[in-house]
């Protein structure tokens, strides 16, 4: 960003003009206008990883399911991760059932109404934090999301990655410089409105832009360039090769490890492999036994996450006798639905083990 190009001036300018372009009614929501700090909590938790039109039927169900802190705090976790179920980024479930729990024992079931206090609940980050403390109490603190990073970035011109340590501090204080400290919820909502409706990642409409004269992107025809982002790293690939073991109507599940992903929610017998070939069942239990068959062998199209693509086959075997593995959870078939699987595997169970089904084998 140039030494000239913030100033006072246009962020009174930005301010002004953004304020006057805002209309509550024009992007209606489950949460806008929402007071209750709680469902505010909720509903910037979902949407961090998730897209409003995605988010917005999960959030309903959550609330409908977890009306208040007391529910969720006293909710068993896997409960809590089998309505969570779909969404991806598991941790953020966890995270809310965990500060849930700390909300009840430190601040008397009711979140603070103090960004610091805030920030000290599990999970609770410095834009989380933000967004309750604005439009749950009228507080003075910024929103710096990727619709407001955008926004910024253009107006501004700020040329610094908003990853970067020195980005992340420039954005944080431009938006505290701009914010209207008198009405900071209305602000941060109409900041992201404007970031999500009209200055939009691609082809945003300048045309109707109503800070475009000082624009700083648009000006200087940088539109495209900005933000800047650094290069995206390469994903790591997974092979994940799981041993379905059926006898009759019961299966046999493992909950995922701490640590990686999907932490706590629950997958099949698990083996990990390097490439993707056809499993080598000397590796796994029980397989070598005369009284088992491989009735059928799924792959499934890859399934891409932020940091790993993943590349799922599952081995259905049956057998007259379940195989006794440290962690293994016999259920029936009818009971999986009152586990949390990821998604994939869900999609598995839902095509190749209900009762329903009889679909033939798929391959990537």
């Amino acid at each position: 960003m140039k030494e000239d190009t913030f100033s006072f001036v246009n962020a009174s300018y930005f301010r002004d003009k953004l304020m006057e372009w805002y209309h509550p009614d024009d992007r209606p929501m489950p949460w806008k206008g929402e007071a209750d700090p709680y469902k505010i909590w909720i509903s910037e938790v979902i949407l961090q990883q998730t897209r409003v039109k995605q988010g917005w039927d999960y959030y309903k169900a959550f609330i409908k399911t977890f009306p208040n802190v007391e529910t969720l705090a006293s909710a068993d976790i896997d409960q809590v991760m089998k309505q969570w179920q779909g969404l991806g980024y598991y941790s953020r479930a966890r995270n809310l059932h965990q500060g849930a729990q700390q909300i009840i024992r430190l601040f008397d079931g009711h979140l603070p109404a103090s960004y610091n206090q805030l920030l000290s609940v599990k999970g609770i980050g410095a834009y989380t934090a933000a967004a309750i403390a604005s439009f749950a109490f009228n507080l003075p603190y910024p929103v710096v999301d990727g619709n407001v990073i955008r926004v910024l970035s253009r107006f501004f011109g700020i040329d610094k990655p908003a990853t970067s340590k020195e980005g992340k501090a420039l954005f944080q204080k431009t938006a505290q410089d701009v914010l209207d400290r008198n009405n900071p919820a209305i602000f941060n909502q109409a900041i992201m409105d404007f970031g999500a409706t009209l200055c939009t990642p691609t082809q945003p409409l300048c045309s109707e832009c109503p800070v475009r004269l000082n624009c700083i992107a648009f000006l200087e025809n940088k539109i495209n360039a900005l933000p800047v982002r650094l290069p995206k790293a390469i994903k790591r690939s997974r092979y994940f090769n799981y041993i379905v073991y059926r006898c009759n109507d019961n299966l046999m599940i493992f909950q995922r490890p701490l640590g990686d992903i999907y932490a706590g929610m629950y997958e099949f017998y698990l083996t990990e492999s390097s490439d993707n070939q056809m499993l080598h069942f000397g590796k796994a239990p029980f397989v070598h036994k005369k009284d088992i068959k491989i009735k059928e062998v799924v792959r499934l199209k890859k399934h891409i996450l932020t940091h790993q693509v993943l590349h799922p086959i599952f081995y259905i075997i049956e057998t007259h006798i379940m195989p006794d593995l440290t962690g293994g959870i016999v259920v029936s078939i009818d009971e999986l639905k009152r586990w949390a699987f990821p998604k994939f595997i869900q999609q598995f169970i839902d095509e190749y083990l209900m009762p329903s089904t009889g679909k033939a084998t798929v391959s990537e």
